[in-house]
């Protein structure tokens, strides 16, 4: 038997839209309390009525003083989720400085912070639980891809450091029908989606719903821990 949720206190950072949203909405299906951020007040708003969130709070986790002073007064925390971290597309000899230094500070700097800070705030038997990311080669996205690697490391570390007291995972979603990849043009996310889809032994797109679920497995399964959990429909294994 699972470990439950009811009752406990999860934090999901960055969870006003997709796979945030939806691991917040499972959670709270299963009986946590919530605390919810985001970046865009609006958004966090209605976000936090339809959740039925304990409690929102408007951050950028970016931003390293506010960051630190979000989790310093953060109390009686079990799980705690990050969803932090931009992406990008392009190889080594053709990204910028200025965009490998955003990915890598963005996906494994800020990561490491979450973990570091919060650790100390979360109650025993607790958990943590990073977004990694799977489906991509170096040459494609050479920045996310070390960032990818990075969070792979840290989970490891954190886990044998915070162990027995707390669990670290995370999980690497892949290509998928969210804001964040929607954000593309129209014409180039369908072609790219198509594209994707070509290459999935499953032949098709991954559902939110199922990769969240992910995110609640990590929190509930009690023997797991120092993982990267890939949710990608075997893509990697096709390649």
């Amino acid at each position: 038997m699972g470990i439950s949720l009811e009752d406990r206190t999860v934090v999901v950072i960055g969870g006003t839209s997709g796979i945030g949203l939806a691991v917040a909405r499972l959670a709270a299906s299963n009986g946590a309390k919530l605390v919810v951020t985001g970046r865009n007040p609006a958004k966090l708003d209605d976000a936090g009525q339809r959740l039925g969130a304990s409690r929102t709070a408007v951050l950028d986790a970016h931003d390293e003083p506010a960051l630190q002073a979000f989790i310093d007064q953060l109390v009686d925390v079990d799980h705690l989720v990050s969803m932090i971290g931009d992406s990008m597309s392009g190889g080594f000899t053709t990204t910028t400085p200025q965009t490998m230094q955003h990915v890598l500070k963005s996906k494994f700097w800020t990561n490491w912070l979450i973990g570091r800070l919060s650790a100390p705030k979360l109650r025993d038997d607790g958990s943590i639980t990073f977004t990694a990311g799977t489906g991509g080669r170096p040459h494609e996205i050479s920045g996310s891809y070390v960032a990818n690697l990075a969070i792979g490391a840290l989970v490891e570390g954190l886990a044998v450091e915070l162990a027995p007291r707390l669990r670290v995972n995370a999980v690497a979603p892949t290509f998928m029908d969210t804001p964040f990849w929607k954000a593309l043009p129209r014409p180039a996310f369908e072609a790219a989606a198509r594209d994707f889809v070509s290459h999935v032994p499953l032949g098709r797109l991954a559902t939110v719903e199922e990769v969240a679920s992910s995110y609640i497995h990590l929190m509930t399964n009690g023997f797991i821990t120092g993982q990267v959990l890939a949710v990608d429909g075997g893509v990697m294994a096709n390649t």
